[in-house]
């Protein structure tokens, strides 16, 4: 397992270049420029905006003791402000994730978990809150914040080939960042991002490739086989299958690309050899254009 110090170390390192100014200036514009009209919009003002059902990680000082006692469960009283400041990451732990073509480049995995604490590194310093869609972590701000989401993304318990995107968690009208390579069933990520939608969340997908998966540099006899080790595939012949291949990654791509712009997302696709600042940026940005 990866120590979670040393991940918030990596995470600080990227997002150290770019200022934590820069979120609370945009945040605070944002604010400034629609508030005065008094829209019905999350995040303009201090008003009730909506109760929400209790989630693992919330105090007992959020619950709303009088709309509880009228049901099996408990509800926190959520505010405008709260819920549009609230950022919630899903990141993929499947075991396709743990791949790296090289010693020299990270795996999937790890650009995906140390590119979400750094974001978080910057929402948490520009006011916003931040949370994990499945890990009982609800947007939360301030720096203890920081030390959970590091210990939750030091975890690795993901059995399964190719990860799905959870909707738990999600906080309405907040937005949300997914990071996957998007290689599985992509079905539960149309689902997902349905849903989504009609909570009224936006936000970005980030899809993680390592150069390997984008070149298809293979040639003569090659056994393909997932990281787990349950789909093996093996061919005399590889160089015959590039067309096909790349074929079929630009189609998941369009279709990406697809998804996110009916649900008002943002899509953009990040390789593992390439600036892990300059994907910290665009993830940011995406982040403010949805808002």
């Amino acid at each position: 397992m990866i120590h979670p110090a040393d991940l918030r170390a990596k995470a600080e390192d990227l997002a150290g270049p770019l200022p934590p100014l820069l979120a609370a200036a945009e945040h605070l514009a944002s604010t400034v420029l629609l508030g005065e009209h008094g829209r019905r919009r999350p995040g303009l003002g201090d008003e009730f905006w909506q109760y929400r059902p209790a989630m693992p990680g919330d105090e007992a000082r959020m619950v709303d003791w009088r709309r509880s006692a009228r049901s099996d469960t408990h509800f926190v009283r959520e505010k405008e402000w709260q819920a549009a400041q609230s950022v919630v990451i899903w990141t993929d732990r499947a075991q396709s994730m743990r791949f790296a073509s090289s010693d020299g480049l990270p795996t999937k995995s790890m650009a995906a978990r140390v590119l979400a604490l750094a974001a978080a590194v910057l929402l948490i310093r520009g006011g916003e809150r931040v949370g994990l869609t499945d890990a009982g972590l609800p947007p939360r701000s301030g720096e203890l914040q920081l030390l959970r989401l590091a210990q939750v993304l030091a975890e690795e318990d993901e059995t399964a080939d190719y990860g799905a995107p959870t909707t738990k968690g999600l906080v309405s009208h907040s937005r949300a960042v997914f990071l996957s390579d998007f290689l599985g069933d992509l079905e539960p990520v149309e689902a997902a991002l349905t849903q989504a939608a009609d909570r009224g969340v936006k936000g970005a997908l980030m899809q993680i490739l390592d150069p390997v998966e984008e070149a298809f540099p293979f040639d003569g006899r090659t056994i393909f086989e997932s990281v787990g080790g349950t789909i093996s595939h093996e061919t005399r012949r590889a160089r015959d299958l590039k067309d096909r291949y790349l074929e079929r990654l630009a189609e998941r791509k369009d279709r990406l690309q697809s998804l996110a712009r009916l649900t008002g997302w943002q899509y953009d696709c990040h390789h593992t050899d390439r600036s892990a600042s300059a994907a910290l940026l665009w993830l940011y940005q995406a982040l403010e254009r949805v808002h």
